[in-house]
């Protein structure tokens, strides 16, 4: 098993180990056992929970640990604030105190959901995040951000919140329907394009060999992601500016999301986000034509689309991208690329985009 630490300044000073590995959820009912919570409850969705509890729930308690499973339904469209409200209201049924502790057991809605849920209850109490997606594992569950959706704009309520540690078993993406292991390699694609131009190229030659859970090359990928969003992290813990890079594509990606009402696949919404802000970072940074292109062809080869679905305003999308976070005095920021393997430099990654521009990438073929 490989572990990463990140050092984190969430809330305060902590240290939140990244454990890699098929041997990581018993880490994780070490841990549990080792730390001797008041309560531990587990949160998961109504998808992964049949899946995965049951297992989980049962090597905890022959460790000593008692869990309460609490599941709500899958989807983005369940991360909301009556979902949180209701998972609150069945940790005060179960008097979860100060010294309860929370497992997130999913993908990256669950992570978010769970995650915000810690942050908040007491005024905050451990988490442990198990990410069962490709998305989650490769993003999602790393760097202590938390989130709610509002109907037009991702992720706009949440909260900072370091897990006491996070515990990814690549053989729980064997129950992963195919399309959602392709849309999480979306997130992949990103670290390649922000950080390291050798993600794309064991994607581009090894592919067959990346869609194997159990394989070392997969491993291996997922390692190079949790180690470049682990320095960007500890660079830029609460997101004052730097951490925006890992934001590259997020920007319209979010708003499609918003303007198809979260039933477009993040993964998705991410390859054509990628695509279009590549476009504008061809005109506003120089980034070569040939690199875009690349871009282009190795998300083609994964699978995910490099186009605007049939039927989306570019108007609406634009309207959306004003509700996001990076915005600035009214104006679109995007975070952009130079080149692959290298982003905007300096203390903010981000640019100011100017409407025109924008709709003319959004329509570009």
């Amino acid at each position: 098993m490989r572990t990463i630490e990140i050092r984190s300044g969430l809330p305060v000073e902590s240290i939140c180990p990244v454990h890699l590995g098929p041997d990581a959820p018993g880490r994780l009912v070490q841990d549990l056992a080792r730390a001797g919570y008041g309560r531990t409850v587990l949160i998961s969705d109504s998808n992964v929970a049949p899946l995965h509890a049951d297992q989980l729930t049962a090597a905890a308690a022959a460790a000593g640990v008692q869990t309460d499973l609490l599941t709500f339904p899958a989807g983005e469209r369940f991360k909301t604030r009556e979902t949180k409200a209701d998972i609150e209201d069945r940790l005060a049924n179960l008097k979860v105190g100060r010294d309860g502790a929370i497992v997130a057991l999913g993908g990256g809605v669950t992570g978010d959901l769970a995650g915000f849920v810690a942050a908040t209850w007491s005024r905050g109490i451990p988490v442990y995040q198990v990410p069962t997606s490709l998305l989650a594992m490769a993003d999602a569950a790393i760097g202590g951000k938390t989130a709610l959706d509002l109907p037009g704009a991702k992720n706009r309520i949440g909260a900072f919140h370091t897990p006491e540690g996070v515990y990814i078993d690549p053989s729980y993406l064997k129950t992963l329907p195919a399309d959602r292991f392709t849309s999480g390699l979306a997130e992949v694609v990103k670290y390649g394009v922000i950080a390291d131009p050798g993600i794309l190229s064991v994607l581009e030659e090894r592919f067959q060999a990346v869609r194997e859970p159990d394989s070392p090359v997969l491993l291996d990928l997922l390692v190079s992601c949790v180690r470049i969003k682990a320095a960007v992290v500890q660079e830029d813990p609460l997101e004052a500016g730097r951490r925006a890079v890992l934001n590259f594509g997020h920007t319209v990606a979010h708003a499609l999301e918003a303007v198809s009402g979260y039933d477009i696949d993040h993964g998705e919404a991410v390859a054509v986000g990628m695509v279009v802000e590549g476009r504008l970072a061809a005109d506003i940074t120089g980034f070569p034509g040939e690199e875009l292109e690349r871009l282009e062809q190795c998300l083609v080869h994964a699978g995910l689309p490099v186009k605007l679905p049939q039927g989306f305003d570019p108007a609406e999308i634009l309207e959306a991208a004003g509700a996001d976070k990076k915005n600035r005095e009214g104006r679109i920021r995007c975070a952009l690329p130079v080149r692959l393997g290298e982003m905007i430099p300096g203390p903010d990654p981000t640019v100011a985009v100017n409407l025109p521009s924008l709709r003319a990438a959004l329509a570009a073929d």
